[in-house]
């Protein structure tokens, strides 16, 4: 019996990109205050890091989102 990849089901694919984005800018902002009550230099730097990656993560979502809006208004053609 061999195994059938799933068909390519885009249909939800611009909401569940919307959801990964406003749950990286929710932890964006926890993690922005966070930064601002540690006094550890190193957890600070860190965090910062880590801020910046999800900013480019955040960029390359929203144009993402924008790709996956146009092809559903094109009916993923």
């Amino acid at each position: 019996m061999k195994n059938k990849p799933k068909p390519d089901d885009r249909r939800d694919n611009v909401e569940k990109i919307q959801y990964d984005i406003n749950h990286t800018i929710s932890n964006y902002r926890a993690t922005k205050d966070l930064i601002n009550e540690t006094d550890d230099e190193e957890q600070k730097r860190q965090l910062e890091e880590k801020q910046k990656r999800r900013l480019q993560s955040l960029e390359g979502k929203r144009s993402e989102i924008r790709e996956e809006a146009k092809a559903r208004d094109n009916q993923y053609r």
